[in-house]
């Protein structure tokens, strides 16, 4: 029981698929009192109807991207769970039409829009939460390899976790004193609700486990597991890194096209 008594928000679940509900399960598993997002009505239900199988937990409504909507949130954890423990930020979006093509073709609000859904809603949920953590907690991010190379047709939502990376160390650097890590999960490629958007993520998953030196494709569960490591003691001494979840994948010397 590893979480036992500590209260977590868990941001980004949109189906049982998902990566954050992942995280969740394995959180629950160890003890944790759980809140969630849905982003709109359309997911209104698909998160509550997890949610509830799941004692003491709550889900409030907030789109990331808009800032009275976090702060409400916020406020409904307060009232609810009285402080948080740990953040789990699971939560990218870019335009369907800046994931195929060329990089070079991005236009100017696809670019806004991966930018400040993917990245800046990190800085944004980080410094809403700092009032709740009061003693100390965790932070972590999803990221992924396209951050640091190029992965074809993962386009400008490369670009946005480049920039969710170097929010990850600066917020690990502002935040270190007050006891709050900052760490992100590099996992490979899954299907999941978002990664539908990726063309060729089908193909992607298949590489991976036919070349990642652990031979399989990268599980839900694994990046649960990871997630869990960091937000309990067991991380209590690993601040601003990128743990990679993808079977070794990234060691590899040579990426070979999706097309």
């Amino acid at each position: 029981m590893l979480l036992e008594g500590k209260n977590g928000l868990i941001v980004g679940v949109a189906n049982k698929h998902s990566i954050a509900w992942a995280i969740a399960q394995s959180a629950i598993r160890e003890g944790a009192r759980l809140a969630f997002n849905y982003q709109n009505e359309r997911l209104k239900g698909n998160v509550e109807e997890l949610v509830k199988g799941v004692d003491g937990a709550k889900a409030y409504q907030c789109d990331v991207g808009n800032d009275e909507e976090i702060a409400a949130m916020m406020a409904g954890v307060e009232a609810d769970l009285g402080k948080l423990d740990f953040l789990v930020h699971s939560v990218a979006f870019a335009p369907r039409e800046e994931l195929t093509g060329d990089f070079v073709n991005t236009s100017r609000q696809g670019f806004q829009t991966a930018l400040e859904v993917s990245a800046y809603s990190l800085v944004a949920l980080s410094r809403a939460a700092l009032p709740l953590m009061k003693d100390g907690g965790s932070i972590v991010a999803l990221t992924y390899l396209g951050a640091e190379r190029v992965v074809p047709h993962y386009n400008v939502m490369g670009v946005a976790k480049a920039a969710l990376e170097a929010s990850v160390r600066y917020l690990a650097h502002d935040l270190g004193p007050k006891g709050i890590r900052v760490n992100a999960i590099s996992a490979g490629p899954i299907r999941t609700l978002a990664a539908r958007g990726v063309s060729g993520i089908t193909k992607m998953v298949e590489h991976h486990r036919e070349v990642s030196p652990l031979r399989h494709a990268t599980e839900q569960a694994e990046v649960g597991d990871t997630a869990l490591f960091l937000v309990s003691s067991l991380g209590r001494g690993i601040t601003g890194e990128v743990i990679y979840v993808d079977g070794g994948y990234h060691i590899l010397g040579t990426l070979v096209s999706m097309d």
